[in-house]
């Protein structure tokens, strides 16, 4: 995976490159193993958890890109 979208599912995120998980992991979301977490879009999860989609998708796509 090259680039992430705030539009995308967390479970595609993650079966593409688990090392993404600590991201979410950082931002409150300690569920990434429940079924309906996996099926939320980034920016939906942002908005549980108070966290700006953008700031999260730019620090995802950092680390992908330095990988």
């Amino acid at each position: 995976m090259k680039e992430i979208t705030k539009d995308m599912l967390i479970g595609d995120i993650l079966d593409a490159d688990r090392g993404t998980a600590v991201f979410f992991f950082e931002m409150g979301m300690h569920c990434l193993g429940c079924p309906a977490s996996r099926g939320e879009t980034v920016e939906e999860a942002c908005m549980v958890h108070g966290v700006d989609p953008d700031t999260l998708v730019a620090a995802i796509n950092e680390y992908l890109a330095s990988k």
